[in-house]
């Protein structure tokens, strides 16, 4: 059987699949050769040689050995040192806590003894005020030097601080001229501009945080404390003015002094509420002592200034 001489069948290689991301070509060859062949020529060279890992030779085993045991010496002798020094500090604290107690003990107690002398001064001084004066009028001579005790209506004036004290704003700032600091702290010359307007609206008789204000008295700050004859009080500071409460509430509300302190409620949120009262009790002046003025010897004439 003849025929036609049949060809062999031609196979093609079937084509190789292209890669998803042939198109990025630049970052495939980034990340592909992360570590630059330099790089990775020159650690193999290392690693050929023999370099690099933990030390070879025995010199240098030993030299890494006395570094790790000397680090481990430099270590256990500071946690030992912490450890005996912890018993020396802590007692050392406990002894200052202790000095300080007692030092605060020993002021308390001479602050007791002052207040008891001060209350005897005074006690003798008015004493002295009645037997001299006589009558009605070393009484109203001890009520207005603030050396007797008084009591009648009158008004309450609470000022606080701000419930934040921080920075206050506003472009009317009523402490400009004071050079205050923009801030919600009750300041001394505050609580002067509220006294001397008290006194100016009608007040007999004037005392804060239960400390009755003579005219010898001074309201001064220390730090951001206020001192009232050198005793520091603390907020909120409670005003008691002994006068025609109305009156006295309305005066003061109305005027200049008043009014400022309406503006540190507005600009500064310092709290302040006044009322009247029908019944203020304020106590007599630590110690009222005159060192320079003097009575007048001859009597003044009538229809004579």
């Amino acid at each position: 059987m003849c025929g036609m001489p049949q060809q062999p069948p031609v196979r093609s290689s079937p084509a190789r699949p292209q890669r998803p991301d042939a198109s990025m070509s630049l970052i495939t060859n980034v990340m592909d050769h992360s570590l630059d062949d330099g790089y990775a020529e020159a650690a193999a060279r290392k690693k050929s040689a023999g370099e690099g890992g933990l030390p070879k030779t025995l010199r240098a085993k030993l030299g890494l050995a006395a570094g790790l045991v000397l680090a481990a010496l430099v270590v256990t002798v500071g946690a030992a040192q912490a450890r005996v020094a912890a018993p020396v500090v802590a007692k050392e604290r406990q002894e200052l806590i202790d000095r300080i107690d007692a030092e605060t003990e020993a002021a308390d107690k001479l602050e007791g003894d002052v207040d008891k002398l001060r209350d005897e001064v005074g006690a003798r001084q008015r004493a002295a005020l009645r037997s001299s004066g006589g009558g009605s009028e070393a009484d109203l001579v001890g009520m207005v030097s603030g050396a007797t005790a008084v009591h009648g209506p009158g008004v309450r004036l609470v000022v606080n601080d701000a419930k934040e004290a921080g920075g206050g704003g506003g472009g009317n700032n009523p402490r400009e001229t004071a050079g205050f600091s923009d801030t919600g702290r009750v300041r001394d010359r505050d609580m002067q501009r509220v006294v001397n307007g008290l006194w100016a609206s009608g007040a007999e008789a004037v005392s804060i945080n239960g400390q009755r204000l003579t005219a010898l008295s001074a309201i001064r700050a220390a730090g951001d404390a206020i001192l009232v004859d050198n005793k520091p009080l603390v907020p909120p500071y409670t005003v008691l003015a002994v006068g025609d409460g109305e009156r006295l509430s309305t005066r003061f509300q109305n005027g200049a002094d008043g009014l400022y302190l309406h503006a540190l409620e507005e600009n500064f949120g310092i709290r302040a509420t006044i009322s009247t009262q029908g019944d203020v009790r304020l106590p007599a002046a630590p110690s009222v002592i005159v060192r320079t003025a003097r009575p007048n010897a001859g009597k003044t004439e009538k229809g004579t200034s």
